[in-house]
């Protein structure tokens, strides 16, 4: 069974810098594409990024060139390097395997305020 465990959230002012990290057991890591989901207060949880097994990436359109997923198959950790961050990136984010799409972990709170 897939776990996984989200952690770096916190509280940053705009413009500022975070970087996720999501520990992943439980399955062959390296076979797995993975997903960086948000869901903020009101609204439905969204993808904002995707990595391949090959590494290939794909962003949204609101965090294309401030965001940056990467995985470490070594660490079975997938990343999300967050720059420039807006209020409007405020939520609780979530990573996800593409393969077990009913496993989520707890997420992690990043709250983008002054």
């Amino acid at each position: 069974q897939v776990q996984l465990v989200e952690s770096g959230g916190g509280l940053v002012q705009p413009g500022g810098s975070l970087r996720l990290s999501c520990v992943v057991s439980g399955t062959f890591f390296r076979l797995h594409p993975f997903g960086w989901y948000r869901q903020a207060p009101g609204k439905q949880r969204e993808l904002v990024a995707s990595i391949g097994i090959d590494g290939n990436t794909n962003y949204a359109d609101s965090v294309k060139g401030r965001f940056t997923i990467s995985r470490d198959n070594a660490k079975n950790t997938v990343f999300l390097q967050m720059n420039t961050l807006e209020p409007a990136d405020t939520a609780v984010y979530y990573c996800r395997s593409e393969l077990a799409r009913g496993a989520w972990g707890q997420g992690t709170q990043v709250t983008v305020s002054s």
